[in-house]
């Protein structure tokens, strides 16, 4: 089936406005499959897409699904500041705070009108971290690639789950993260038998530099993505779970291999559950019935 109003955008764009993760967003059809659905973004010369739904929950929220080529998402970060940033530009409001429904979870949003775009905030929820077991963390990191230098001096690699599990791998600077060439089948492999979405390899945050990230996740069809914003969150959730503070706030770069850079800011906090985070980025909806911002 055709989709005839798909509307592109650059999610998690850096502050200048460059780059983002090209994003296509348009109405769900109760008529299509999920094979109808997988195709929107190849369709649209994106990595993903997300479905909005023509209406509300009972609770109030809006449903948005994200697919990519070869499956359905249990969430998208990236994907989430896409769709809430056309959802802004179709009311014609300056702010729209609203709430979002994604693989069974519901959570507030904010999109807030920027001179450079739209700036969106999710609440990412509570974020699941465990050590993972030799034979997962040797898997994966031998899928990476890296060498014996590679590795962060201090920080060591953790499991994180905001509902997907993915592996987060720390290097030792930002020359380590460009040496990354993972063997794609390898971690494929790997990230299938220990039930992974991905791996997510960073530089962590130091001082007012911001971190940099490149995540691989080729067992869903994303063999590397622009910008992944859930993994960002996952990060600040890690960091701040390695502190005695109450509250983190980090930015992280990301796309550059890709040549498109991209930007996200997570915060993370202690409360009485455990750790929760809040996500955000910057969007520049570039056309289609969204119009342009």
């Amino acid at each position: 089936m055709s989709w005839p109003d798909v509307t592109v955008v650059d999610a998690c764009v850096r502050r200048d406005g460059r780059g983002g993760s090209p994003t296509a967003v348009t109405d769900d059809d109760p008529a299509a499959t999920d094979a109808d659905r997988r195709a929107v973004a190849a369709a649209a010369g994106t990595s993903h897409a997300a479905l909005l739904s023509p209406g509300r929950m009972p609770d109030g929220s809006w449903p948005v699904r994200f697919f990519t080529a070869t499956a359905e998402l249990s969430g998208c970060g990236h994907g989430t500041v896409a769709a809430q940033a056309v959802r802004l530009t179709r009311t014609g409001l300056g702010e729209l705070n609203d709430r979002q429904h994604t693989g069974g979870r519901t959570f507030d949003t904010t999109a807030i009108r920027r001179p450079a775009g739209i700036e969106v905030w999710f609440d990412q929820g509570l974020v699941a971290l465990r050590d993972p077991a030799e034979d997962e963390r040797a898997a994966v990191v031998a899928a990476l690639g890296l060498t014996d230098d590679d590795p962060h001096p201090t920080d060591a690699p953790r499991i994180a789950a905001p509902g997907a599990p993915r592996m987060l791998v720390p290097v030792r600077d930002r020359s380590a993260l460009l040496r990354v060439r993972p063997h794609l089948g390898r971690l494929t492999t790997a990230c299938r038998r220990y039930g992974l979405l991905g791996c997510f390899v960073y530089v962590p945050p130091v001082g007012d530099r911001p971190g940099a990230a490149r995540m691989f996740a080729p067992a869903i069809g994303v063999d590397e993505d622009v910008a992944n914003a859930n993994s960002t969150g996952c990060l600040a959730a890690h960091l701040l779970d390695r502190t005695g503070a109450q509250t983190v706030a980090i930015e992280v770069e990301q796309g550059d291999t890709l040549g498109r850079p991209s930007g996200v800011l997570a915060s993370a906090r202690r409360g009485p559950a455990g750790i929760t985070t809040r996500v955000g980025g910057l969007a520049v909806v570039r056309d289609g019935r969204g119009g342009d911002s």
